[in-house]
Formats: C-alpha cells, sequence, structure tokens
C-alpha cells in the first residue's frame, strides 16, 4: 500500500527532528550497502552505521547476509520519481525489488505534492504510480515528507529486516536444520554484474538487449538464476 504523512504529521516531525533516541532494533553497528550510482545519498550521521559502497543488484540501500541482498530500498526525489513513471524505471525497479525477500520504495515528499507537480498530468502520474503498487504489492511505496524522515524510516527499515535475518535463520535451524527458510534461500546475489556483461550473457543465450535501454527484468532474473554468486 502507498503511505503518506498528513500536513499536520510534518510539522510536527521536522527535518531535523528526527535524531534516533534508540539504535534501529538494538543493532550497535549495522552495515548498510551503498549503491555505487547512488548521488547525493544518506551518510546517516546520527546512527551507529557502517556504510559500504558497492553496486547493488537493486535498490540503493540495502543490507546483506552470505552474499545474498536480503533486503533493499529505492529512494526518490519527487522530480525523480515523476520521471522513472514516465519511462518505466520505477516498474522495472519495482519488478527487481519484488525479488527481495523484503523491500521498499521512499519518497522524500508528501504524497500531495503529485498534485502541485510542473508540466505533469498529475492525476495520471498518481494513477500510474497506483497501478504499479497494486501490481507489485509486495513493495510498499512511502510518502515521507522530508529527507530526514526518509533516511530515518530506512535506517530503522533495514535494521529490523537484518535483525528478521538472524531471527529467520536462528528459527529455521531449530525447526529442521536448515538455516532460513524458502524466502531467505532464494535471495538474489547482491551485488550485480556490469550490464555490459549480462547483455553481453543474454546474446549467447538467446536472449539479445539493445545497446541503450535498461535491461529488461526478466533478463536480469535469468542471469541471477544461472550466476547465484555473480
Amino acid at each position: 500500500m502507498i503511505f503518506w504523512q498528513s500536513p499536520q504529521a510534518r510539522v510536527r516531525y521536522p527535518e531535523r527532528s528526527v535524531v534516533p533516541a534508540s539504535t534501529a532494533a538494538g543493532l550497535s553497528g549495522l552495515e548498510i550497502i551503498v549503491d555505487t550510482r547512488e548521488k547525493d545519498g544518506y551518510d546517516f550521521a546520527y546512527q551507529p552505521v557502517r556504510l559500504v559502497r558497492h553496486r547493488l543488484a537493486c535498490g540503493d540501500y540495502g543490507v546483506v547476509h552470505d552474499g545474498r541482498l536480503v533486503a533493499a530500498v529505492e529512494r526518490k526525489s519527487l522530480p525523480d520519481l515523476a520521471g522513472s513513471l514516465a519511462n518505466h524505471r520505477l516498474e522495472y525497479a519495482l519488478a527487481e525489488l519484488a525479488a527481495l525477500p523484503r523491500a521498499a520504495v521512499v519518497i522524500e515528499e508528501d504524497y500531495g505534492q503529485l498534485f502541485a507537480l510542473e508540466h505533469s498530468r498529475e492525476a495520471r502520474i498518481a494513477d500510474r504510480l497506483a497501478r504499479l503498487q497494486v501490481r507489485y504489492q509486495s513493495v510498499p511505496i512511502i510518502f515521507l515528507g522530508t529527507r530526514g524522515l526518509a533516511q530515518e524510516w530506512i535506517y530503522r527499515f533495514l535494521g529490523a529486516a537484518r535483525q528478521w535475518v538472524v531471527d529467520e535463520l536462528a528459527a529455521g535451524s531449530h525447526i529442521d536444520g536448515q538455516p532460513g527458510n524458502r524466502a531467505l534461500r532464494s535471495a538474489p546475489a547482491a551485488y550485480s554484474a556490469s550490464e555490459s556483461s549480462v547483455r553481453r550473457w543474454a546474446y549467447t543465450v538467446g536472449l539479445p538487449q539493445p545497446e541503450k535501454g535498461p535491461i529488461r527484468p526478466e533478463v536480469w532474473a535469468a542471469w541471477r538464476r544461472t550466476h547465484p554468486r555473480g
């Protein structure tokens, strides 16, 4: 579902009011992977976080276990959201995020600002977003009003996801002697191959891709099935 804040909530939680009172899920040294393509990203200056830059399989921020991406968040500003809806990049991103055990998309703005965009048919943008949320219902799209609130939410979400992995692995080993549940075992490899490598591979197996434009989600999925650590 799509979440947003009311104007009253935005007043109650201004940009600099998000310094956490406690660590996420009690983790004192959460490692967050930041995609190398992420520009002007979060520094998590107020949180006990270790940032590692690497090209992620999908998303802008993620947590990794045993080489697999178990949770990720895609960050969007409002103009980026509008652009990615128009050129279908958001649909590709949601398709990839939906393959993860846990994922979300965070927007650094109030939902109401969708209807204040210039040079756009605002209702059409809102309709496209709603259709994508229905299609990819496992990946919530959350409007958080400010950059500070978005950073705080991502920190808490990834911390909770990392603790969930630990709990699931412990529960799985007690139940059947096997580490983790099916969702964790099927999580994709954390780090993405270069697009040129995937295009070359797709050509050799009869799935040619154009030299320009995004690689189709089903081709990425096929690559990851045949290169589980690639």
